[in-house]
């Protein structure tokens, strides 16, 4: 039977994210995106309801999660659900999380916030991403033309 593990997410960021290093020196960047659904109740009523959702990025990309994006700051994260399992220090009860690890993401605005210490270095990275998506077309040595009266076997 297949199996399909993965996580579509657009929303604000809560909080500034945490970056910290393991001890083998891989970054691992943590956030928390705050997800919004507008609907109406069964009486006609406009609802509002915010999932909040636990993301970890790692390596290069939680580098440039940590420099580039704030609190507010619309984020597109794709990724994949994890389950964090632990033993609760206090109670000694086994205690479990569903996650969300980052595997892609995109930002949402030009300018982070409208900060201006963000406006140049979000346009380079966002430049930086265009380029990866559409790399430029790989040259092609000309293919000379076969000569009049040639058989083409086709």
């Amino acid at each position: 039977m297949p199996n399909l593990n993965k996580a579509m997410l657009m929303g604000n960021l809560t909080r500034d994210p945490e970056v910290r290093s393991t001890t083998g020196g891989t970054a691992v960047a943590e956030l928390t995106l705050a997800i919004n659904r507008n609907f109406q109740d069964k009486d006609g009523n406009k609802q509002e309801e915010t999932t909040f959702a636990d993301i970890t990025f790692w390596g290069r990309k939680a580098e440039v999660i940590g420099e580039y994006v704030r609190k507010g700051d619309p984020l597109y994260v794709e990724g994949r659900l994890t389950l964090d399992s632990w033993e609760d220090k206090e109670t000694g009860q086994k205690r479990s999380k569903l996650k969300v690890t980052g595997e892609t993401f995109e930002f949402l605005q030009g300018k982070a916030s409208g900060r201006e210490d963000a406006v140049q270095p979000a346009s380079n990275y966002e430049r930086a991403q265009e380029a990866a998506r559409n790399p430029a077309p790989a040259t092609v040595a000309p293919v000379n033309p076969p000569a009049q009266g040639d058989d083409i076997p086709f």
